[in-house]
């Protein structure tokens, strides 16, 4: 299978780098960037994630991507973490499907980098995979993410949920659904 590598005007989307493996534990290890998150993750969890991130990769040529910076020749190729595409297959109700999500390091915050990433997942998933739609999905509380979906053109469907692996009461339970369709992305310019 042919690695797919993005690229945007200030980043690319690639496949997972030994070096980017400690990177990605203190990011799972950091209370801001795990807020919406049930819990903080230990190193060796974390690199169980980004081993299988990056196995997914490999056998599909796609999916939740190492996002680097282009430019800045000191910064360059630095890991400010993921963005991409996955199979869900959970048991949610709108499952099975594809979802869009990103994580990125706290210091690349308000920069634009989650969203511009974003539309390139995005497009390569309707050009390249021919998706008839994506979803994402995050707590109800995580307005930083709905904002970003937002952005490039998801609508929230007004169907929230309670996620599975959360009891009930759990302040994170209650989800939002976030959809967008090849014409919407026609629209949104993402193609």
């Amino acid at each position: 299978m042919t690695v797919s590598i993005l690229e945007t005007e200030r980043l690319y989307l690639r496949q997972w780098q030994p070096s980017d493996f400690a990177i990605f534990a203190d990011m799972n290890a950091d209370p801001e960037v795990m807020r919406y998150f049930p819990k903080l993750l230990s190193a060796t969890v974390s690199d169980i994630i980004a081993n299988k991130c990056q196995q997914l990769i490999e056998d599909n040529g796609w999916g939740f991507w190492a996002v680097s910076l282009k430019e800045d020749s000191e910064k360059s190729d630095a890991f400010i973490g993921f963005v991409g595409l996955n199979q869900t297959h959970a048991a949610l109700h709108f499952a099975p499907c594809v979802e869009i999500a990103w994580r990125l390091r706290k210091d690349y915050w308000g920069q634009g980098y989650a969203t511009e990433a974003a539309r390139a997942s995005l497009k390569f998933a309707f050009a390249e995979l021919a998706l008839d739609e994506v979803v994402a999905f995050t707590a109800v509380i995580n307005k930083r993410s709905q904002s970003i979906m937002e952005r490039i053109g998801m609508t929230n469907t007004q169907d929230n949920f309670y996620h599975p692996a959360l009891s009930s009461d759990h302040p994170l339970a209650e989800h939002v659904l976030y959809k967008i369709n090849q014409q919407q992305g026609q629209k949104a310019n993402i193609d």
